[in-house]
C-alpha cells in the first residue's frame, strides 16, 4: 500500500471529503493515447488519473520534496497538523504544479529522462542565480547526500518529462477547478 492523491471538492461539506467524478479528468487519457512507446509510466500514470481522478504519488514522494524544499508536500503533513485533516488545498497544488512545471521547463535542454543526477543539474542551475546561493547551494547537497542510501548511492529515479508534466497537470487541474488533493495511505 502506498500514497494516494485523490481529489477532493474543496472545502468539504461534511464530516468527510467528497471525492470529485473522474469524469472532471476523462481527457487525461489523450496524454496516454499520444505518449510515445518509451513513456509507458507517463501513460499509465494519465489513464490512472482519468479512471480513478487521483495519482499514485508514493513514487514522486522525494522529488517533489526536493524540488519544493519541504519534507512531506505530497502527504499533506504541513495540513494534517493544522486541519487534522491531511489534505493539499487549491493553493498548495497550484503551488506543487508551478514547482514541476519549472522544474520542467528548467530540465527540457538536458533531454526527456529525469535522473537523479540530472535533478541535480538542473536544481543547482537554478541556484546558482538565486540570492544567497551559497547557503542554498549547501542546503541542496544536504538534501542530496540526505536522499542517498548508507552506500552513498542516489536513488534511482527514471521518470520522463511527460510523465512529469502529466502529473503537473493532475495539481494544476486541481487549481484551475478549485479541487484540494486528500492524501490517503
Amino acid at each position: 500500500m502506498g500514497l494516494d492523491n485523490v481529489a477532493v471538492h474543496w472545502p468539504r461539506t461534511g464530516r468527510f471529503y467528497e471525492p470529485v467524478d473522474p469524469a472532471e479528468f476523462a481527457d487525461f487519457a489523450k496524454y496516454a493515447t499520444a505518449a510515445p512507446p518509451h513513456a509507458g509510466p507517463a501513460a499509465a500514470l494519465a489513464n490512472h488519473i482519468a479512471r480513478h481522478a487521483s495519482v499514485r504519488a508514493s513514487a514522486y514522494t522525494d522529488l517533489v520534496d526536493l524540488l519544493l524544499g519541504l519534507d512531506g508536500v505530497l502527504y499533506a503533513t504541513e495540513a494534517s497538523v493544522e486541519d487534522e485533516d491531511p489534505v493539499i488545498d487549491p493553493d498548495g497544488c497550484a503551488w506543487i504544479a508551478g514547482g514541476l512545471e519549472k522544474f520542467i521547463a528548467g530540465h527540457a535542454h538536458l533531454g526527456d529522462t529525469v535522473t537523479f543526477e540530472s535533478v541535480a543539474e538542473v536544481m543547482r542551475t537554478a541556484l546558482s542565480n538565486a540570492r544567497l546561493a551559497d547557503a542554498q547551494l549547501r542546503w541542496l547537497k544536504s538534501r542530496l547526500d540526505y536522499l542517498k542510501d548508507e552506500h552513498g548511492n542516489p536513488p534511482q529515479w527514471n521518470f520522463s518529462l511527460l510523465e512529469l508534466e502529466v502529473l503537473a497537470a493532475f495539481y494544476r487541474r486541481c487549481t484551475d477547478r478549485g479541487f484540494a488533493v486528500y492524501a490517503e495511505f
